[in-house]
């Protein structure tokens, strides 16, 4: 059974940082690409940053400069450290990887940027 597990949400105030986890189960992250994807309140879920099997990395505009994502494939996660957080980075944060048949997602972490 595949399991992604997010943790490292919390509250924090502007300017602040946080890093976030991804753990897989169930499933080998090395040879796969991952997303990092968040959904504010009323908003529509969308791409943070994701990263290849090969770590290439791709980022929103809205984060970069600010937030890096990075693996470890030696223990199957998937990080996401955002720095510099804004209170429009306020959402749940969710990690996603595919297979030829279906997408997995997490349960989702909260971010809270305010002060």
């Amino acid at each position: 059974q595949v399991q992604l597990v997010e943790s490292g949400g919390g509250l924090v105030q502007p300017g602040g940082s946080l890093r976030l986890s991804c753990a897989a189960s169930g499933i080998l992250f090395s040879i796969r690409d991952v997303g990092w994807y968040r959904q504010a309140p009323g908003k529509q879920r969308e791409l943070v940053a994701s990263i290849t099997s090969s770590r290439s990395t791709n980022y929103a505009d809205s984060v970069k400069g600010r937030f890096g994502i990075s693996r470890d494939n030696a223990k199957n996660t998937v990080y996401l450290q955002m720095n510099s957080l804004k209170p429009e980075d306020t959402a749940v944060y969710y990690c996603n990887t595919k297979t030829n048949i279906r997408d997995y997602w997490g349960q989702g972490t909260q971010v809270t940027v305010s002060s």
